[in-house]
């Protein structure tokens, strides 16, 4: 896939990103309550994805904060102005949408000066400034042609080059690589990142993705039933998270029946501490939640443990061990797992010495995941 061009070339001084803010935001369908008093700050020039399950409130977010959606209650502001009641073509924001959404009677530098031309402006600038943001997303050669002429993933970047004419002080992704195939995904997932910190736009993306967020965003959101669950960097959500929902969803985990003693929990055998959720320590029994590399696993004949499963990942496999009838996941090196059969007799250790704890689950299944 063509690079990118450096954005300083083509566009000048980058745009000044604006602060974003969602205060208490409710939002309701019937009966059903989307958004339920969501709130998120964003700083100028700060990429943060919104990355939540099917019905969690993300895209109605993004469509509230572009100005497609009412609000019940709460307000959207821009760099401190409310624009809650403002329209959308008002707003100063960009949309990428998952179904590019392109003119099929445009060729592609119609397309990209579409928004220039709604705002009245010449005819031979917008078609220079067209032609300029074709260049910086690597498609000045398609100019003429049409979206049906075009791959999936070039029409993404027309689609982006389109919502980037405008300058617009806020850009919303909506889902906009998850009608592309993997290689091309991975491609323009990576493409949009650059670009975005080339030209320090202040970018809200939404995601069911936990790989792309991870990946791309600056802080990622995680959302549930209408509210924020956690908002933090990727290493911070992944290596911390705050509540047993997010180390679930973010990630892989396994459930550890465990038993509170003094601050701490026994883990196969070993005391480690307590990291309880920001919702305090559960009341009733309690799960361990580990991470696949926080768990090690050695051959010992001796061991009640055994392998049930194994999948190769590249550099690590993923092998699952039975535990006193649970499954615990262990990431292992390919090279150590090799030597691992399926059946075999395992000694399993823990090696972070303190853990995240939530309430029970009642199942904890064998899953070759």
């Amino acid at each position: 896939m063509t690079e990118l061009v450096d954005a300083t070339r083509t566009t000048g001084a980058a745009p000044a990103g604006a602060r974003v803010s969602l205060e208490g935001l409710v939002r309701t369908y019937g009966t059903t309550r989307a958004l339920d008093g969501f709130s998120l700050a964003i700083e100028p020039g700060e990429f943060v994805a919104l990355l939540g399950p099917s019905g969690c409130g993300k895209t109605t977010a993004l469509r509230v904060l572009a100005g497609f959606e009412r609000l019940d209650s709460g307000r959207v502001t821009v760099d401190g102005r409310d624009v809650s009641k403002i329209s959308a073509q008002h707003r100063d924001m960009g949309m990428v949408f998952q179904s590019y959404s392109l003119f099929p009677n445009m060729n592609a530098l119609n397309n990209v000066a579409f928004g220039l031309r709604m705002r009245r402006q010449h005819a031979t600038q917008r078609r220079q400034k067209a032609g300029e943001l074709l260049e910086l997303v690597g498609l000045s050669d398609q100019a003429s042609k049409y979206p049906h002429q075009m791959s999936g993933g070039q029409q993404q970047r027309i689609a982006l080059a389109r919502a980037l004419a405008i300058e617009p002080r806020v850009l919303l992704l909506d889902e906009p690589l998850s009608a592309l195939d993997a290689k091309v995904r991975a491609e323009l997932r990576d493409q949009i990142r650059q670009l975005q910190q080339r030209l320090a736009i202040t970018t809200v993306f939404v995601t069911h993705d936990q790989e792309e967020a991870l990946s791309m965003a600056d802080r990622v959101c995680v959302m549930s039933a209408g509210r924020a669950e956690q908002t933090a960097t990727p290493a911070a959500l992944y290596s911390r998270p705050t509540t047993s929902f997010v180390a679930e969803f973010v990630g892989v985990s396994s459930r550890v029946p465990v038993e509170p003693v003094d601050g701490s929990v026994v883990l196969f055998g070993e005391r480690c501490r307590i990291r309880a959720s920001d919702t305090g320590l559960p009341n009733g029994p309690l799960d361990a939640l580990l991470r696949p590399e926080d768990v090690a696993i050695t051959l010992d004949e001796t061991a009640k443990p055994f392998v049930t499963h194994k999948s190769f990942l590249g550099a690590t496999t993923r092998v699952i061990a039975q535990v006193d009838g649970v499954a615990v996941r262990v990431d292992v090196r390919s090279d150590v797992a090799a030597d691992i059969e399926l059946g075999a007799r395992v000694r399993v250790s823990v090696v972070s010495r303190d853990v995240l704890v939530a309430e029970r689950s009642v199942t904890n299944p064998v899953s070759p995941q």
